[in-house]
């Protein structure tokens, strides 16, 4: 077998050709046809009884392909690794220099294949070159908010005589009415629930804060009520549909008044919150909060960063030679539902973060940036963490975070997201060491219209 590489330096391109003669496969051949014919069946013999020269005849050719085959792929890819060859995409084959076979007449074949390299690249940072790192300031007023949402989430739920307020849940029965009494085989539902502060007519919000409980309040959804159908649908318990036809005006018994309560700002609320024992004051409570917002501004902050980075470091890197061509043929057989047309408008966008990603991989290695397995599971157990806060689950079991974050971390795809985003937290680190970086302290919604004037 001979294998060569002729390089294209004009666009980062080669084309490779493997030579085979039967010597290089005749062996193999010889044991897959003395394999197939073990099973083969064929009327007239018995299970594995079939003569060899009767496989040959039979099934030779297709034998030979597909032991040719597995014999250029396998030498194709060893090439590669033992040349370290930085190739894009995947090799395709030619389409100039690829000889016609036949391997019905031929036992000498010559393959070739197109590869795309990747261009080399260098990028030189130094303190002219400037960066800004955003950092968002957590002020008192955002902990409070914070506090608050705390005290209301670990809240409690109380029945209240006294007068009735906009938040409280009021529960009782529901009566269709007609001429002012109850309508006969009217609509009407038991335990029944409402809330003051959802009624969006002032008049008909007013009847039941006015009112106490054991009373009847008399009013119309349909005219309580901004979405009336969707709303009145699941007061009554009826289809949407229907509850568009609803327009009479309905009793409702007041049974049950029940009122939330804040939780107390004491040791029990910072326990639940932060775990027992972890803070023990108001000022170490307001504290912790405050670095837990600060931690979770930190992946926005650090995204912020590299996309301007990623600007600069495409800029420095300077026009990438790329073999155009065979890469979009690439992306054409590996993207089979995108016609050629498609491919050609977004294939500018692609190359673009193409770019960046070979900038990006050529600085991790410069820079010696590693990502150990502890890197991992303390960033997935950041990204655990604010996903059980989302659903008000602030003080998880270390045990039962454990488990999740393994269960993440079997994800391939999930996988290599964590890896890819610890991997730009790293480099984000060794860039700002690189430039001249200036910090600004912005305000959330200054931080926030960022993302957005970059959206205009």
């Amino acid at each position: 077998m001979n294998i060569s590489l002729q390089n294209n330096e004009v666009n980062n391109s080669g084309v490779l050709k493997i030579e085979i003669v039967k010597a290089d496969y005749a062996e193999k051949l010889e044991k897959s046809m003395r394999s197939f014919r073990q099973k083969a069946t064929m009327p007239g013999f018995r299970k594995g009884m079939v003569p060899l020269g009767m496989v040959k005849k039979m099934h030779g050719t297709q034998l030979m392909v597909e032991e040719i085959n597995r014999l250029v792929s396998q030498s194709l890819f060893d090439y590669i690794k033992e040349k370290n060859l930085n190739i894009l995409g995947e090799p395709m084959p030619n389409t100039t220099e690829q000889k016609e076979l036949d391997f019905n007449t031929q036992e000498d074949f010559e393959f070739c294949f197109d590869l795309a390299f990747a261009p080399e690249i260098k990028v030189t940072l130094n303190k002219r070159d400037k960066l800004t790192s955003y950092k968002v300031v957590v002020d008192d007023e955002m902990v409070d908010r914070q506090i608050n949402s705390y005290r209301a989430n670990f809240g409690t739920y109380e029945e209240a005589d006294d007068e009735i307020q906009e938040k409280d849940l009021l529960k009782g029965t529901l009566a269709e009415l007609e001429n002012g009494a109850v309508k006969e085989g009217g609509l009407k539902v038991e335990g029944a629930v409402l809330m003051p502060m959802y009624l969006k007519d002032e008049e008909e919000r007013t009847k039941f804060l006015t009112a106490e409980k054991n009373s009847v309040v008399i009013f119309n959804p349909q005219k309580a009520y901004d979405n009336a159908a969707a709303e009145i649908a699941s007061l009554l318990k009826i289809e949407k549909a229907a509850a568009e036809n609803v327009t009479a005006d309905f009793s409702f018994e007041i049974q049950e008044v029940t009122r939330h309560k804040e939780a107390e700002l004491n040791q029990e609320l910072f326990d639940k919150v932060f775990g027992e024992g972890v803070v023990s004051i108001e000022e170490e409570f307001r504290a912790k909060v405050k670095e837990n917002l600060e931690e979770q501004f930190d992946p926005q902050e650090n995204f912020k960063f590299m996309s301007d980075a990623r600007v600069l470091l495409v800029k420095k890197a300077g026009e990438l030679m790329l073999a155009d061509e065979i890469l979009k043929r690439w992306l054409l057989e590996t993207n089979k539902n995108k016609t050629a047309e498609e491919l050609d408008q977004e294939y500018p966008k692609l190359i673009e973060d193409l770019k960046y990603q070979l900038v990006k991989e050529t600085l991790v290695k410069e820079h010696d940036v590693k990502v150990e397995d502890a890197d991992i599971e303390a960033f997935a157990g950041r990204v655990a963490k604010a996903q059980f806060a989302q659903y008000g689950m602030l003080n998880v079991p270390n045990d039962v975070l454990g488990g999740y974050v393994k269960d993440m971390l079997k994800n391939k795809e999930t996988l290599q997201n964590i890896i890819d985003r610890v991997i730009e937290t790293k480099l984000g680190d060794v860039l700002k060491g690189l430039v001249k970086l200036e910090v600004k302290e912005l305000t959330v919604d200054e931080f926030n219209k960022l993302f957005e004037e970059k959206k205009d």
